[in-house]
């Protein structure tokens, strides 16, 4: 599943660490997300897109988009 978490992690100025801890989640799962190896339960994707200010919808998708990458 294709998501936008590194980006607006990174936008957000945070660690993965940091992340982890306001999500209430190991560092290697929120690094398990970012590169596509985890897909996140409901309620944590829900979490995560909530943390972000953003709909669950920008944040992952099921699809690539012709010419994008995951961080776009």
């Amino acid at each position: 599943m294709f998501n936008h978490v590194r980006a607006l992690r990174k936008r957000h100025g945070m660690t993965q660490a940091a992340l982890a801890e306001a999500m209430g989640v190991s560092r290697n799962t929120i690094n398990s997300i970012e590169v596509g190896r985890y897909v996140p339960s409901l309620p944590l994707a829900f979490n995560l897109a909530r943390f972000f200010g953003k709909p669950v919808e920008e944040v992952f998708d099921d699809q690539y988009e012709e010419g994008s990458s995951p961080d776009r």
